[in-house]
């Protein structure tokens, strides 16, 4: 299925007081709408996906999998910055005639649902049923709920958190040292800082996936070697896989609105924003994330009032959201069996 595209017409408020006309929002939908309105799931997608979310979530959401055209409406937008069918860096500014490149205005997360709630008006969506994403989708389906309550009925969070970490923040700054250590970064053309690309993204593998992945999949059988190991070859085709897909200049900015997450901000502190969100609530946390460890999530569940709380162990660590979908099925299969008001999925509340 191909990307649909809306031309916004009208003038976008930026969080940081810019601008952005002539919007164009890339999005995929799956299903249809059905009489009660009452079956729309929007699923926000992480870093650098897409709106295909039938590509990128196979075993989740698709034909037969639990999240499927049949029973629901299903609604995927590319986010605002990306690569995929959004105005981004690479989209020509009005203004000048020009490609923005380096001259993108700055945005945030909240930019982002102000996006997606455009989209939603333009498809005549009024009540989300189901609101749900990970990592960076997480960070967006949060926000989404605190800004419009009485519109997320259920809200799923998966290895994701109220505001982004000092610990977060670091590897995403090492990220943009290596983007703007490749001096074609500043050259704005469409394949500027490609170098420094393939090198961003080997470092936030490291963050994706951990030492016991590493070891488990990039093991050597031949103790005689001592050059060409698995490991620094596939650090080179991971790299090499989102240049060949993406390009640096969303990638700069995609990293700085995942730094700018703060739920909180000029809300009255984390606190008071998440005991705003009225949906019932599941927070899914990965035992062995290092990039958003579990303390993050059990922070979300303590202080969202009707939420649930499950976690799970995989040596595939932060990553696991995109791959464990067994788990996530079963998961969260129970939490929608149940009111949240109830016991939901039998863990004890954290202290």
């Amino acid at each position: 299925m191909s990307t649909q595209v809306y031309r916004h017409q009208g003038t976008l408020q930026l969080e940081s007081g810019e601008t952005l006309d002539d919007l164009e929002i890339g999005y995929h939908t799956y299903g249809r709408l059905n009489a009660a309105k009452d079956n729309v799931v929007w699923i926000c997608h992480a870093l650098t996906a897409n709106s295909d979310v039938f590509d990128w979530w196979k075993g989740f959401v698709g034909e037969g999998d639990f999240f499927n055209p049949d029973e629901h409406f299903i609604i995927c937008a590319n986010v605002l910055g990306s690569a995929y069918g959004t105005t981004n860096p690479l989209s020509i500014n009005p203004a000048t005639g020009e490609p923005y490149y380096l001259t993108f205005p700055q945005y945030t997360t909240r930019d982002m649902v102000a996006v997606h709630q455009l989209l939603a008006a333009e498809l005549g969506i009024k009540d989300i049923y189901i609101l749900m994403g990970g990592s960076l989708g997480g960070q967006q389906a949060l926000e989404w709920s605190i800004m419009e309550p009485d519109r997320i009925k259920q809200l799923v969070l998966i290895a994701t958190n109220a505001k982004h970490s000092p610990w977060g923040i670091a590897f995403n700054e090492s990220q943009r040292l290596a983007l703007q250590a490749d001096a074609t970064f500043q050259s704005e053309t469409p394949d500027g800082g490609s170098a420094g690309l393939k090198a961003a993204r080997s470092m936030a593998l490291l963050s994706y996936r951990g030492y016991k992945a590493y070891n488990i999949k990039q093991h050597e059988d031949d103790d005689t070697i001592t050059d060409d190991y698995r490991a620094a070859s596939y650090q080179s085709y991971q790299g090499q896989k989102l240049v060949n897909r993406f390009n640096a200049y969303s990638y700069w900015y995609l990293t700085k609105v995942m730094d700018s997450h703060h739920a909180g901000r000029n809300r009255g502190g984390l606190e008071n924003a998440l005991s705003t969100i009225k949906a019932q609530t599941l927070v899914i946390g990965i035992k062995s994330d290092i990039l958003f460890p579990i303390e993050e999530q059990q922070y979300l569940f303590q202080h969202i009032p009707k939420a649930a709380y499950a976690e799970f162990d995989s040596y595939y660590a932060h990553d696991a959201f995109l791959i464990e979908t067994e788990t996530l099925t079963k998961i969260i299969s129970s939490f929608l069996k149940t009111d949240v008001r109830g016991k939901i999925i039998e863990l004890q509340k954290i202290a």
